[in-house]
């Protein structure tokens, strides 16, 4: 069911009916896993803003290459979008991926606006990315109770590629010796 509200904007509800599809895993199956991606989807879209405010905002002496590194992260966490929600549309689901609808389901912490060193953009992108990636190591187990063995591959894929990410921004931390 999808309600309207005064603004004419549709709020989302989890019992919707999934479109026809061939694809042969139970409807029930279908359902929990277009939720459990929509839910991430909803985390990357945010985390992939996140990426553009660091990229946008960072200041100081490792400026080139912060900025630059915060581009090509963010273009790796366009790829996971896609894949998330390519894959809710192959169950025969909606993709929720507006940045409104990241806005009201993201599960990440709020990037904040005010910060600018890039000690503080590496910091804060860094917890954002492990936040994602221990969100996505959950998904893949969650997808495979599912018996979904293709969303849990694609999870893994996330995570790879996040951990990647993760490692790539950390580098960039001050050493506590």
């Amino acid at each position: 069911m999808v309600m309207t509200t005064t603004r004419g904007r549709e709020t989302r509800n989890s019992a919707k009916k999934l479109r026809e599809t061939r694809n042969d895993l139970p409807e029930a199956t279908r359902t929990a896993v277009a939720k459990l991606l929509n839910a991430r989807l909803a985390d990357c879209v945010d985390l992939q803003t996140m990426c553009k405010q660091a990229h946008w905002n960072v200041r100081g002496p490792q400026f080139i290459a912060l900025h630059k590194l915060f581009d090509d992260v963010y273009e790796g966490v366009t790829e996971y979008v896609d894949l998330l929600a390519e894959r809710i549309v192959q169950l025969g689901g909606v993709a929720y991926g507006t940045v409104r609808d990241a806005a009201e389901t993201s599960e990440l912490d709020e990037y904040p606006a005010s910060i600018s060193s890039g000690e503080e953009h590496v910091r804060t992108l860094s917890t954002a990315l492990a936040a994602f990636g221990s969100r996505m190591r959950r998904a893949i187990d969650e997808t495979d109770e599912l018996d979904d063995v293709a969303s849990a591959d694609i999870c893994t894929e996330i995570t790879r590629g996040t951990d990647k990410w993760l490692w790539f921004v950390e580098a960039h931390a001050p050493s506590r010796a």
